[in-house]
């Protein structure tokens, strides 16, 4: 029989992937590749932090494939719609698999490739891999797109439960006579300075099932503890998410069905994926999304350009203690506590008047989990630009929330140790403290003026 590719993308594991488990029961030799496609018009190219992942979730599935006899991950560099009809004819592959990606580049290049493959006589199966439910599957009672969450999210629970995902295939044959690029070739890892040396994750699917698992034992307490920066209290889920190791099924079903999901943190937790749906629906239907603002006003807000301000920022030398150790977090681990960014990207658009895509262009190159849907969605939601977002008027202060949620500046001085010997009663206001640190930066910016100076902005704006 004539081989079968598996398009490998963000769905880099072997259970519950439906692409793979329709290539095992069609019984032909199956080829799986992974293209690193950098080069398709308007793709967000994977950022550095990214890319670090990215190397080692592709090792981590070739170990899986190649516990099969003869299993192997293929891979290639460039153009998608220029290598995948390539590898067709190279190896006389008959039908070409693959989990849907709902990216605006990556439905416009799949939609192309598809119709030219059928073109040349090639089966072509697609699949939904990494949502609960289509993007086009839940919308108003007038079939239009939702623009408020708590109703979205009300029809997601109306539905019938997600489909149950599916184990791995028991058996795989392949086909492994494709020239293959090797990971190293791609020098995806830094190098001169290697930054992510203090990264403390592990890639991959076991690693994403172990995660999930350690998370469960301690569900109950999330709905309390997930906005404790200081605390593991939140999943950790969200890379390995992100680049499909787990699908969004296994983890509700997981939870449903889990003896520790009592009270208010499983339902709290669901949530949190009903608004990963949420985003990536708003994407789907708003392709400009990431670059443009989905409240039209905000295109004539009067943002300020201070590269200074924005470098401080970005470094963690802003002289706000709790934004900055988010923001070194961030350096240091390639991820941030939830809450923490709220803040800190607050601060970067309302006290410093700094456009919303600056901030989404610098998680996108730092963060692991960076996804184009969540990263453009949660920016927007800060900016009180987006759907169903934050009034811009609502503006946090960033002492009062380290003073909430860091009451004792344990977070703080786990990434500022400039910080470690100031009193709790100045750990947020080290300003004010009798003898101010001396290794630590005075703000950037004054709070109360930099407010002000937003509020004129979106009075500005909303007189239009």
């Amino acid at each position: 029989m004539k081989p079968i590719i598996v398009w490998f993308r963000q769905d880099l594991r072997l259970a519950d992937n439906p692409a793979l488990d329709f290539a095992a029961k069609s019984g032909r030799p199956v080829i799986c590749l992974y293209i690193l496609d950098d080069e398709t018009p308007g793709a967000w190219k994977w950022g550095g932090a990214a890319r670090w992942w990215l190397h080692h979730s592709l090792a981590a599935l070739d170990k899986n494939l190649r516990r099969h006899d003869g299993g192997k991950l293929m891979l290639r560099h460039g153009p998608a719609e220029i290598i995948l009809p390539a590898v067709v004819g190279e190896t006389g592959a008959e039908a070409v698999v693959w989990n849907r990606c709902y990216e605006p580049h990556a439905v416009a290049r799949d939609k192309a490739l598809k119709r030219r493959l059928i073109e040349g006589k090639i089966e072509i199966e697609s699949f939904n891999a990494s949502l609960l439910f289509e993007p086009w599957e839940i919308a108003t009672k007038e079939g239009k797109p939702f623009r408020v969450f708590t109703p979205f999210w009300n029809a997601l629970k109306g539905k019938a439960e997600p489909g149950k995902p599916h184990p791995a295939p028991r058996k795989l044959t392949f086909h492994t006579h494709v020239k293959s690029d090797t990971l190293a070739d791609w020098a995806l890892l830094p190098v001169k300075p290697d930054w992510a040396k203090t990264f403390d994750w592990t890639p991959g699917e076991a690693a994403a099932h172990r995660a999930l698992s350690s998370f469960l034992e301690n569900i109950s307490d999330y709905a309390r503890t997930r906005d404790i920066p200081d605390k593991d209290g939140t999943s950790r889920l969200s890379p390995h998410l992100n680049w499909g190791e787990i699908g969004p099924r296994q983890i509700w079903h997981a939870v449903k069905t889990s003896a520790h999901a009592r009270g208010d943190g499983a339902q709290t937790f669901l949530k949190e994926l009903g608004w990963r749906e949420f985003c990536a629906q708003l994407l789907f239907h708003n392709t400009r999304l990431p670059d443009k603002p989905f409240d039209p006003r905000f295109a004539d807000f009067p943002w300020r350009r201070s590269e200074k301000d924005f470098t401080a920022w970005c470094r963690g030398q802003s002289g706000i203690p709790i934004v900055d150790a988010g923001m070194r977090q961030l350096w240091q681990t390639g991820w941030m506590h939830n809450r923490v960014r709220m803040i800190a990207a607050s601060l970067l658009i309302k006290h410093l008047g700094i456009h919303w895509k600056r901030g989404e262009e610098w998680f996108w190159d730092t963060l692991v989990d960076a996804g184009l849907a969540n990263n453009a969605a949660n920016w927007q939601w800060v900016a009180g630009s987006g759907a169903d977002a934050a009034p811009f008027f609502r503006i946090f202060n960033p002492v009062l929330q380290g003073q909430k949620f860091d009451p004792h500046g344990d977070y703080i001085r786990r990434f500022v140790p400039e910080l470690k010997d100031v009193p709790d009663r100045y750990i947020h206001r080290p300003w004010d403290a009798p003898v101010p640190p001396p290794d630590y930066p005075a703000p950037i910016v004054d709070l109360d003026e930099g407010r002000m100076r937003a509020l004129k902005g979106f009075r500005a704006i909303s007189k239009g």
